[in-house]
């Protein structure tokens, strides 16, 4: 179109030129002259041209610029959903580009026919955005505004609105242009940041020039602040302290252009009510209403690190008592013994006697009751020479620096004085006493394994020596220690491999000597040392808590064993097992005894379980137990009556068969000096109480005499059988309708 038009111009200025031609020749007056004028006249009409044809040119070429321009204007107008909205008030004269489609989903005719559609359209809620926003334009003040639009498809949009008012002279507004913007993604990705960031537990603030400029409400919260508005323009130091803030700057000037990278400090803050914090911080450097801040994101770390202090304190400090843990003790002693002064250091392991009892038939509180005072009595015998720790149980090491032997035995001497009285808890004595093993740095060892070592071998030969003493480590003592540990791991694989057996001893009746029971006592072979007694494997299984799984094997073989003599047609006669105070504490012992009876199936009348007196200290439940055996129909015996914790005010209620008179009392019946006073005493007693009496331990004749004299009907021990294998045992019960022993 714009080539037609400049070819038409070209046109008409030659005919105009060609006309000018024809008058000029046409002319009367014309001459040589008048052509040389005119041809001048036509150089610079030409000219003219000329410079009109380069104008059209340069003119052409802008045009197409121009259009190319607002091409791309409008493809960039559709490229970032804008819309341009022109308003002449003058003319009433409205301009609206096209992008204003995209943007409220209705068409630009829509718009021309109502020109208050952009007003109908916006969401309720935000029409008070119009008030203030009508009020600055009229001001001749250019506004932002941001609104929700609802599109024609019920969608709701985000809307900035970009007005720029014109007033002329006697300032009326004359003219209006409005950029509208959809910021609907920019919107709701900056909420749900809002959200996130206020909804977070952990701190989140900025700041900048030395001031914080923002903090969400969980910062508010961490540092005491009911609002962001008692903190917000408050120094940063309210957050972080002075020293942090230091080396966060010696940082920043270190790192150089490499402020991106993010710092993490923890510290102790203090709020505004003075209470202190701990706190883990992150910081980074980001821009913020641009210009250059820094981000920090926190949370408070007190209960973490509470539990930090907890578990250090677990690891080196016993929880019960307060003392240093064996793991403090081996450090402390690690140190002493670096130190490399040649100074004499001693180590003490002591063990408690008898605790164990205290703490079967009372319970563990009662016993960690007790083992707080023991705790507290060692503090004070030991005093400023030594560090008191609680190896565990009831087992504690003592360290004392720079001593001599006499000082030790000092240490221990007074050690042993503390416990001389008993120990009160809930108005209840207990006695404990200590026995102690010590070994001397360097002579008995040059590193804490082999003194804690050799000091528990003393112990044990402490305890073997009456208890309630001391015990200096010698090199004699070594094969000690080694034979317990090698018992014991023996004990284990014995019980897995079942490598243990049990003998039988006959209960006698002491006018006829037909045999009326047996007891089943468990007899061990080892495969080095040959028989080891149970004297020496029952303690050592009461204290690693094997007695229970020993136990319960000893019950089920018994029980097997009974069941099998009366299937071969043997008369019935009960069969008497040990039972351990331990046993007793067990939950499950009374489902345990249940089971094995069962499936053994054994009648219960023929299964007598013997216990110690050392069940009166928690008379309680253990009436409580002996009540739901005797249920089951088990018979229940007092074993080695008068040498524990009898009161006869407790036993007459207990629901008791028998008891069995100690050997030691037995022995007493041949001495002139007592002449069996106890013994006499005993049986009676029994008989009061209606129960069945049994004497252990008879070896003589005279013993057999006398206890007949005194109505005793019962009987065993070596004067009738030593235990005997089941096989033996078996014979035995098929001849017995003789009497056993003709000696009677």
């Amino acid at each position: 179109m714009k080539n037609i038009h400049k070819h038409r111009v070209i046109v008409i200025l030659s005919f105009i030129i060609f006309a000018e031609l024809i008058h000029v020749i046409s002319s009367p007056l014309f001459s040589f002259g008048k052509i040389t004028q005119f041809v001048i006249d036509l150089t610079v009409f030409l000219f003219v041209i000329f410079m009109i044809c380069i104008m059209f040119k340069g003119m052409d070429k802008t045009a197409k610029e121009l259009e190319k321009n607002k091409q791309k204007l409008k493809n960039i107008f559709d490229t970032l959903d804008v819309a341009i909205w022109s308003h002449d008030l003058k003319s009433d004269t409205l301009l609206i580009t096209s992008g204003i489609e995209k943007l409220y989903g209705y068409s630009l005719e829509e718009f021309y026919q109502d020109f208050t559609l952009w007003k109908k359209v916006i969401h309720p809620e935000d029409l008070h955005v119009l008030e203030e926003r009508e009020k600055k334009l009229l001001q001749g003040e250019a506004v932002t505004s941001k609104y929700r639009i609802i599109r024609p498809d019920g969608e709701i949009r985000w809307i900035q609105d970009r007005g720029i008012p014109t007033l002329d002279e006697n300032g009326n507004f004359v003219d209006f242009s409005s950029v509208l913007f959809d910021i609907t993604d920019r919107k709701e990705s900056e909420d749900r940041y809002r959200s996130l960031v206020e909804m977070s537990p952990d701190i989140i603030a900025v700041y900048s020039r030395g001031q914080i400029d923002y903090i969400n409400e969980a910062g508010c919260k961490l540092y005491g602040a009911s609002n962001p508005k008692q903190l917000i323009g408050e120094p940063i130091s309210k957050l972080i302290p002075p020293a942090i803030l230091k080396q966060l700057k010696k940082r920043e000037l270190s790192l150089g252009d490499h402020q991106e990278e993010k710092m993490t400090y923890e510290f102790q803050a203090v709020r505004l009510d003075g209470k202190r914090i701990d706190v883990e911080m992150t910081t980074m450097p980001i821009f913020y209403e641009g210009r250059v801040a820094r981000q920090i994101v926190g949370r408070d770390i007190s209960q973490r690190k509470k539990a930090e202090r907890t578990i250090q304190y677990m690891a080196y400090y016993d929880a019960l008592t307060g003392l240093p843990n064996r793991n403090m003790f081996k450090k402390k002693l690690n140190e002493t013994l670096n130190r490399q002064n040649n100074q004499k250091v001693a180590v003490l392991f002591l063990d408690l006697d008898r605790f164990k009892i205290i703490n079967d038939t009372k319970g563990h509180t009662i016993g960690d009751l007790v083992l707080k005072v023991v705790a507290k009595r060692l503090r004070k015998a030991v005093q400023n020479d030594g560090m008191v720790s609680r190896q565990g149980g009831d087992e504690f090491l003592i360290l004392l620096e720079d001593i001599d032997q006499e000082k030790v035995v000092k240490v221990a001497q007074r050690i042993l004085d503390e416990f001389s009285t008993p120990i009160e808890v809930n108005h209840q004595e207990f006695f404990v006493t200590p026995s102690i093993g010590i070994s001397i740095y360097p002579v008995d060892g040059e590193d804490e394994e082999k003194l804690i070592k050799h000091a528990d071998t003393a112990m044990y030969l402490a305890k073997e020596r009456g208890k309630n003493t001391f015990q200096f480590y010698t090199s004699n003592l070594q094969g000690l220690a080694s034979r317990k540990m090698e018992i014991e791991n023996g004990l284990r694989k014995a019980l897995e491999q079942e490598h243990l057996t049990l003998h039988y001893q006959p209960q006698v009746e002491l006018e006829t000597g037909k045999i009326v029971g047996v007891e089943a006592l468990i007899r061990w072979q080892h495969p080095i040392h040959g028989m080891i007694p149970p004297s020496e494997f029952i303690p050592l299984a009461e204290e690693t808590g094997l007695i229970v799984l020993l136990g319960k094997w000893v019950l089920r073989k018994a029980c097997e064993q009974n069941k099998r003599w009366q299937n071969l047609g043997l008369h019935p006669i009960p069969i008497a097992i040990n039972i351990s105070v331990r046993q007793l504490q067990d939950d499950d012992f009374i489902e345990i005894v249940t089971k094995v009876l069962n499936e053994t199936g054994l009648d219960p009348r023929y299964l007598e379980l013997e216990i110690t007196e050392s069940i009166m200290q928690d008379i309680e439940r253990s009436t409580c137990i002996l009540n739901q055996l005797k249920e089951l129909g088990v018979k229940l015996s007092i074993d080695d009556f008068g040498t524990g914790y009898s009161s006869l005010s407790y036993l007459k209620h207990l629901p008791i068969d028998g008891i069995k008179i100690d050997k030691l009392f037995i022995d007493d019946i041949t001495h002139q000096s007592n002449q069996g006073a106890m013994v006499k005493t005993i049986i009676d007693m029994g008989h009061h109480l209606k129960f069945n009496v049994i004497a252990e331990g008879i070896e003589k004749q005279e013993q057999v005499s006398f206890l007949k004299q005194h109505a005793c009907k019962i009987g065993q021990g070596y004067y009738f059988s030593k235990p005997i294998p089941a096989e033996q045992m078996e014979e035995l019960l098929l001849g017995c309708q003789a009497p056993l022993v003709d000696k009677l």
